[in-house]
């Protein structure tokens, strides 16, 4: 596997599971009956995006790795 192909799949590997992860442990402010008058109820109240991407990170790089041996030990 060339770079810019290990590069390419790694990132769409990554934003896969980005969008797996964003939904777990998120709150709306509707649910903590805490938000600011003209917001959207539904609006998250703390997202916690760096843990997030650090967590994406982990995971992508794992199915990465998983997925470079399969195609380099056949």
């Amino acid at each position: 596997m060339t770079l810019p192909m290990g590069l390419a799949i790694f990132f769409t590997i990554w934003w896969i599971v980005l969008f797996s992860v964003l939904p777990f442990g998120v709150r709306s402010q509707h649910e903590e009956a805490d938000y600011a008058p003209g917001t959207d109820p539904g609006a998250p109240v703390a997202p916690k995006l760096l843990m997030k991407a650090a967590i994406t990170t982990a995971i992508s790089s794992v199915l990465f790795a998983a997925l470079w041996w399969f195609m380099e030990h056949p």
